[in-house]
């Protein structure tokens, strides 16, 4: 299966820091990878790197073949990225969120999200501003803007995490049912695959 992705030469440290990639080549296909490695070994900062919210120190990344502008707002429509823990739309509702992908995301499907809000129970909670929700209800509003997005690229940071049982299951199913779309990616970080999701690739950092 050829790559949709391809990471060419990164190279990023923090300041003051040693280096987190020193000349990281990896790729992805279609379907569902997993970006994996020990605490602070980078993970969620590849994830940022790849949504183009920070610039690496060098090196390229390539989709579909062609170098990728990260900071451009053609790529900005491609990808998918939000970090699980950002306090930035507390005071926004999750309708008032969802509202303002559709914005950005031109593929973003509203039947698609009413499925997502009944398979991961939001509907209670929909007109609550997010900062009165819990870190799983907050987590699961991420989840059904990532897959109601249509967007070709879609990263998630430890998607399962804070997550209750009915919704772990829910998006173990979401999973399986992207893991074989031929012509998007889905990229997680996490420390181990989900079971029963098939992987197009690993990403070991």
């Amino acid at each position: 299966m050829s790559a949709l992705l391809e990471i060419r030469d990164l190279r990023f440290g923090w300041p003051g820091q040693p280096p987190l990639f020193t000349g990281l080549n990896a790729s992805a296909g279609p379907g569902v990878s997993l970006v994996t490695g020990d605490e602070q070994c980078g993970k969620t900062t590849l994830l940022r790197i790849l949504s183009g919210k920070l610039a690496p120190d060098g090196g390229r990344l390539v989709w579909h073949g062609e170098v990728v502008d990260g900071a451009s707002d053609a790529w900005q429509r491609q990808v998918f990225w939000i970090h699980p823990h950002t306090d930035q739309h507390d005071h926004a509702s999750a309708v008032d969120w969802w509202t303002g992908l559709k914005t950005r995301y031109p593929r973003f499907s509203d039947k698609a999200l009413d499925l997502l809000i009944e398979g991961f129970g939001l509907a209670p909670h929909l007109a609550k501003p997010l900062y009165m929700l819990s870190t799983g209800s907050k987590r699961k509003v991420w989840l059904c803007g990532a897959f109601a997005a249509g967007t070709p690229l879609t990263l998630l940071d430890q998607p399962f995490a804070a997550l209750d049982g009915p919704a772990i299951r829910f998006l173990t199913e979401l999973l399986q049912d992207v893991a074989t779309h031929p012509a998007r990616a889905w990229l997680f970080a996490d420390f181990e695959a989900p079971q029963d999701v098939p992987l197009a690739a690993t990403i070991t950092l």
